[in-house]
């Protein structure tokens, strides 16, 4: 059983729901991440998502592109993001590790060369924001091949038809942006995520976790109860933006949400 599945398998059991950070990888210089995603286990968060820096990230808001920004000025790239990623398995067996980015890095890469690349770094999960499950056969088999789940994005427009397609050729989890537009924007219309829910459960049995507007522990709490794990990345990201001169502030202010989020999600 992957870590994945695990994971969601013991939330299940316990009643709970998967707590998910996003972070950028190198976001604001590349000594920063390591130390931030073993603070992030501490606060108490399930899975996390491993941002890979990309030049036009074409489905990230303002706060994730200037982040992007801020790690490509440090060379940041996907090989040095899993290097990152191998260096945090080799103190966390468990935490899950998703990496969350765009097709152009992979491509370059091949996609074998990505997958075997993968593999050695202990990655649980790939989600690849522009590869939809119409052009990501190939990619996905490699990575089942070596262990590794591949990770669709839903939208409040899929059909029954691409959610059918999505939950045959993914695995892990489906990742259900609830909003229209970019990360971060606008606000969560929490009776139309439940609705949009209802119609995915009624399709598939994969675990579905909601990301695309989560922005205090208030959110969290009513995303959980419809889903069964809640994304949260721009409010995080701000924390970081907006202590640039004191990170260990910026880290203390991450857990701080994050550990409230735990806490409403749990209650």
């Amino acid at each position: 059983m992957s870590r994945l599945a695990a994971t969601f398998e013991r939330l299940t059991k316990t009643g709970r729901k998967a707590l998910i950070p996003f972070i950028t990888t190198g976001d604001p210089r590349p000594d920063f991440t390591l130390p931030l995603m073993h603070a992030l286990v501490k606060a108490g968060v399930d899975i996390i998502e491993l941002g890979v820096p990309f030049s036009d990230p074409m489905a990230d808001g303002p706060v994730i592109q200037r982040a992007s920004e801020r790690a490509l000025a440090h060379k940041m790239s996907l090989k040095k993001t899993l290097v990152i990623a191998e260096e945090f398995r080799k103190t966390d067996q468990q935490t899950p590790v998703v990496l969350m980015g765009y097709l152009n890095p992979i491509e370059a890469m091949s996609y074998e060369g990505f997958a075997n690349a993968a593999q050695r770094a202990d990655i649980d999960g790939v989600l690849t924001v522009d590869l939809p499950p119409e052009e990501g056969e190939e990619c996905a088999a490699l990575l089942k091949d070596r262990g590794i789940d591949t990770i669709f994005l839903l939208a409040p427009n899929s059909t029954d038809e691409r959610i059918q397609k999505m939950s045959a050729l993914g695995s892990g989890y489906l990742y259900y942006v609830s909003l229209k537009g970019v990360t971060g924007a606008g606000h969560l219309n929490a009776a139309d995520v439940e609705n949009k829910l209802k119609q995915i459960k009624a399709i598939t049995a994969m675990p579905v976790s909601i990301g695309f507007g989560v922005k205090d522990a208030e959110t969290a709490k009513t995303i959980a109860a419809m889903g069964d794990g809640v994304v949260v990345g721009s409010a995080l990201i701000s924390k970081i933006e907006s202590n640039l001169d004191n990170l260990e502030r910026a880290k203390s202010e991450i857990i701080e949400l994050l550990s409230a989020m735990r806490r409403a999600m749990d209650a």
